[in-house]
């Protein structure tokens, strides 16, 4: 009986400490209920010694925070002005940053540390952004400053995350591309910035937008802005504005080269070439067979060779007859090259008025055969067509025809329509299309007045995206029409043409010129079907720094 008694307490214990394993099992896989992300960066409570203390003797600085923090590459993101020969030394203690300085002191001299991004909470890394410490071993404290904002000189949108930094006009040439700035500021999400506790001196300034983070200008790809000339600091200087800019390369280079999977020679350059050519060297038959393209911006090109059986070869790149680089490419003897040729239109099923069906392949065509393709007007075959070709162009063919509105167009391209370099046929294929109708387009007229008539302008019609849809060069006030533009909406601008050769020109850094001015119509057009919008465009003069 006492045997049965025992066996039933412990199944009664055992079912208990069951049931309490099962609760916290349970329990344990649900997700924890969290508040709003953090997004608030440290804040600091205080520093000994105190932030802009004078006649500093110390060797050791504690910046208190609100909060458990980590830091980021500090002695890439930390800078110090004037720049100490020995680093100091970082370490975190609970909620308390440590430095430990290990360089003696100038006397009379303002000390600037500028933390960059090394200083982020433990959870989110929330950036203290622009968090400076400073002090002095004199009796005062550099205290000018100078402020702006920072714009991109072909949008003109306010750019935030910018560093903006200057050099002393004396250590200038020494240290841009070089070295990292002592004195800098980030922009806020306005483009707004501010580097305070300057000595009175001759500075240039700079912004710069980079690929990779390290504060030195160093890349093709990055972004630049500067000013014409120094800036005097005598007296806090605000209102400047930078435009960044992609300046153009002093020096040429080929950034990629390779033969594609298809078989066609690729190059790509750090800058556009004037005037471009491109020559096979060494192989008199390759050169005079290649079928050569370079794209808008002629800052890459294309080659298409027939006879791909060569070990290695090797182009000229020239300027205007002048050679700028020498390139080889080998391939190996087993590579083969996959080609298909295809042909695209311009009709999206819906072909503009007083237009033609653009035809393009993607590769060079050799060959033509007209009497396979087929045109069809509501399933009746016409025979009054013509085809094009774009002398510019070794890809492009026009499909020229009275089109009507209300008619349904088929365009039978039968196999062997296109024939390509290399002997390849395009596959039978159909493009099918309707006219769209004339009232579906509208006009615009626009009333341009010009500040200077002996300067030049370019008035850009653009998507609401702002890309560029047209442009029209002016020389002096009047009316320019944009007629049959599909119903939507447009913004414009206007590039002044400092000098009056048709396109924009971007700055160049080592004239520490400025890219030409560009000003956008504050109102965005909406073109109605089958309307004339008329606007009137009063062109300011191009805005000055101070």
């Amino acid at each position: 009986m006492a045997f049965k008694k025992n066996l039933r307490s412990c199944f009664k214990l055992n079912t208990v400490f069951i049931a309490i394993i099962l609760a916290f099992g349970c329990a344990s896989v649900q997700k924890p209920q969290g508040g709003p992300r953090d997004k608030t960066p440290p804040k600091l409570l205080s520093a000994t010694p105190a932030n802009k203390t004078k006649n500093f003797k110390s060797k050791q600085i504690v910046l208190n925070f609100d909060e458990y923090f980590k830091l980021n590459n500090q002695y890439q993101e930390i800078s110090i002005s004037p720049v100490q020969e020995k680093q100091p030394e970082y370490h975190i203690k609970q909620k308390s940053l440590v430095i430990d300085l290990k360089d003696s002191l100038e006397k009379n001299t303002t000390y600037v540390f500028s933390f960059g991004k090394a200083i982020g909470d433990v959870n989110e890394n929330n950036i203290l952004k622009n968090f400076t410490y400073v002090f002095t071993t004199g009796d005062e404290i550099d205290s000018l400053n100078i402020s702006g904002k920072v714009i991109n000189s072909e949008t003109q949108e306010p750019e935030k995350e910018v560093t903006v930094f200057i050099f002393t006009a004396k250590q200038d040439s020494l240290l841009f591309g070089k070295k990292k700035p002592s004195y800098y500021s980030v922009t806020d999400t306005a483009g707004n910035f501010k580097i305070s506790n300057l000595h009175a001196n001759t500075y240039k300034i700079y912004a710069l937008k980079e690929v990779s983070p390290n504060r030195i200008f160093d890349n093709d790809n990055e972004l630049i802005g500067i000013l014409s000339k120094n800036i005097q600091l005598k007296k806090d200087t605000s209102g400047i504005q930078l435009e960044l800019f992609k300046p153009v390369p002093q020096k040429f280079r080929v950034v990629e080269r390779k033969i594609d999977s298809d078989g066609k020679l690729f190059y790509s350059f750090n800058k556009s070439i004037p005037q471009p050519e491109i020559r096979i060297l060494q192989n008199e038959n390759l050169d005079k067979q290649k079928v050569v393209e370079f794209n808008k911006n002629a800052d890459s090109a294309r080659v298409y060779l027939r006879d791909m059986t060569f070990d290695s070869i090797k182009v000229a790149i020239l300027s205007a007859g002048k050679p700028l680089d020498t390139i080889t490419l080998r391939r190996g003897k087993r590579d083969t090259y996959k080609r298909n040729l295809s042909i695209t239109n311009n009709s999206g099923g819906l072909l503009k008025p007083k237009t033609g069906l653009t035809l393009t392949s993607n590769f060079p065509i050799e060959s033509v055969n007209e009497a396979q393709i087929v045109l069809n007007e509501d399933s009746v075959p016409k025979y009054g067509f013509s085809l094009e070709k774009d002398t510019s162009k070794s890809k492009s063919y026009t499909l020229k025809y009275p089109w009507k509105t209300g008619k349904n167009y088929d365009v039978v391209l039968n196999e062997g329509a296109f024939i390509d370099i290399f002997g390849n046929k395009n596959k039978k294929t159909t493009i099918t299309f309707t006219l769209n109708k004339e009232e579906n387009y509208g006009s615009m007229v626009f009333t341009v007045n010009i500040p200077d008539p002996t300067k030049n302008y370019l008035l850009e019609l653009l998507s609401t995206e702002k890309k560029v849809i047209k442009t029209v060069p002016i020389q002096k006030s009047g009316k320019v029409s944009f007629t049959d533009y599909a119903v939507g909406k447009y913004r414009v601008r206007v590039i002044y043409d400092l000098n009056k050769n048709g396109k924009w020109d971007t700055g160049d850094l080592k004239k520490r010129t400025q890219p030409e001015p560009i000003w956008y119509y504050n109102k965005e057009l909406s073109l109605r079907a089958n309307w004339e919008l008329n606007e009137t465009i009063d062109v300011p003069k191009p805005a000055t720094n101070p």
